[in-house]
């Protein structure tokens, strides 16, 4: 893992949006993992800035999205897919067709899951993927536990994930779904390349975990050691507990 440690929030995600951007310059067709929740808003804000400067194209690369509620429609405020055309899809002018993303309305959800590992497959597989990371250690959906599931799958959310979905539900964390699709840490590590957010005191915990202790699947984000490709973004906050366990 390469870790890059910037002064505070705002200054790693515009550095980040900024190599992304000259990425797509590079290869325009490029296929992006993407993720939601609070940590990639600066980013995807950064993003639509510089595409509007004219920085970069963004009319054909290929998203897929880390996951989706399940039985929550497109159109409710509260689904991800609602949050990406808001923040992403629409200020990045990325066409309709080149959208991947896990329909939450499905008729079955296995069959939905095979059929996105399909399409990520035909796409010629994830260059980019965008990760946060949750207070405990959970990326996506992929929720701490006795064991983890590789592919795109059904996942139940604990109840600390559904607290930190709140905000997207008036607050209130019953309203959250209590499922939703997902990608697999095998998806994810399928990425070429990943890029690992995280802002605040409150992640880094998680973070110490990630970089420093064993890969368990009691806390996901470790496998993410596996990987040949990682840069791990962080504020001074998140990367608290690593200054002072080397300083130590």
């Amino acid at each position: 893992m390469k870790l890059i440690v910037y002064r505070n929030e705002r200054e790693a995600s515009a550095a980040t949006a900024e190599a992304l951007a000259s990425a797509i310059v590079r290869h325009p067709a490029m296929v992006l993992g993407l993720p939601t929740g609070r940590t990639p808003l600066p980013l995807y804000a950064r993003l639509a800035e510089l595409r509007e400067q004219r920085h970069f194209d963004a009319s054909r690369v290929t998203t897929f999205n880390l996951d989706e509620f399940w039985r929550l429609p497109a159109s409710h405020p509260g689904s991800y897919r609602a949050y990406m055309e808001r923040h992403v899809f629409s200020r990045l002018a990325i066409a309709a067709g080149q959208v991947g993303f896990l329909d939450g309305m499905a008729p079955d959800a296995e069959t939905e899951c095979l059929q996105y590992e399909r399409a990520i497959r035909a796409a010629g597989g994830l260059d980019v993927l965008i990760l946060g990371i949750g207070t405990n250690g959970h990326i996506g959906f992929n929720e701490p536990g006795a064991s983890l599931r590789a592919r795109t799958h059904l996942a139940a959310l604990k109840p600390q994930t559904r607290r930190a979905n709140a905000v997207f539900f008036e607050g209130d964390a019953s309203k959250v779904p209590g499922q939703a699709l997902c990608m697999g840490m095998g998806t994810i590590l399928g990425a070429r390349r990943i890029i690992l957010m995280a802002f605040g005191r409150g992640k880094s915990k998680a973070i110490q975990g990630m970089v420093q202790g064993p890969v368990t699947t009691r806390l996901p984000a470790s496998f993410l050691q596996l990987h040949a490709d990682v840069d791990v973004v962080l504020d001074e906050g998140a990367a608290e507990r690593l200054a002072a366990s080397q300083a130590g």
